[in-house]
C-alpha cells in the first residue's frame, strides 16, 4: 500500500462518508474494510469476472456507469456515488431484480449474483432515460450482462429474471 492518503467524500447508497484513506486503496477494500459492505465480492481480482461491479453516478441526473471495485482507487471517485448490491432494497424488502433472481433460481453459489444484480440494475436505468423496442431486449440483456461470467448454472436464469423485472415495469419497452 501506498504511504500517501487522500481525503475522500463518497457516497455509498444514499449515506456520504468522509474518510482519509491511502491513495491507492481500491473501492472493493474501501466498501469490504471502511464500510463494512461485503456484499461486492471479490473473484478473479483484475476485472474480468465482474462479480465486483459496483454502479457509480458521477452527479444527480447522469446514468449509472459499472465500475469493477477489484481494481479501481476509491480516492478517483471523491464526490461520486456509489450503489452496491446492498442498495437495491430496502431493510427488510427485496428489489425486484432481488426477488426475480430468487423466485427464478437464477443462482446456485450466488458468488456471481451481486455483480449480475448490479448489471440488471443499471440495465433498468438506462431502460428508464431511454425505452427500447421490446424486440430489442434480448440483445439489450446480453450487452449490460455478456461480460459478466458464471461459473456454476449458465446464464439463462438470470436473463429470464431480468427479462421478467424489464417487462412487468411499465415503460421499458415499446
Amino acid at each position: 500500500m501506498s504511504s500517501n492518503t487522500v481525503a475522500v467524500t463518497i457516497t455509498v447508497n444514499g449515506k456520504a462518508y468522509r474518510r482519509d484513506i491511502p491513495d491507492d486503496l481500491t473501492l472493493l477494500d474501501f466498501l469490504h474494510e471502511e464500510l463494512d459492505l461485503t456484499g461486492t465480492k471479490l473473484c478473479c481480482g483484475i476485472g474480468m469476472c465482474r462479480a465486483c461491479t459496483v454502479a457509480v453516478q458521477k452527479s444527480r441526473d447522469s446514468p449509472l456507469t459499472p465500475v469493477l471495485a477489484c481494481s479501481m482507487p476509491a480516492s478517483l471517485l471523491d464526490g461520486q456515488a456509489i450503489t452496491t448490491v446492498e442498495g437495491l432494497g430496502d431493510p427488510g424488502r427485496l428489489s425486484a431484480l432481488q426477488k426475480a433472481f430468487l423466485d427464478d433460481f437464477a443462482f446456485q453459489c450466488g458468488y456471481c449474483a451481486p455483480g449480475f444484480l448490479m448489471a440488471a440494475h443499471m440495465l433498468l436505468d438506462e431502460l428508464r432515460r431511454a425505452p427500447i423496442p421490446r424486440a430489442h431486449l434480448d440483445a439489450a440483456i446480453a450487452e449490460a450482462c455478456g461480460e459478466h461470467i458464471c461459473r456454476c448454472t449458465g446464464y439463462r436464469r438470470y436473463y429470464q429474471a431480468i427479462q421478467r423485472v424489464v417487462l412487468e415495469e411499465p415503460g421499458l419497452v415499446q
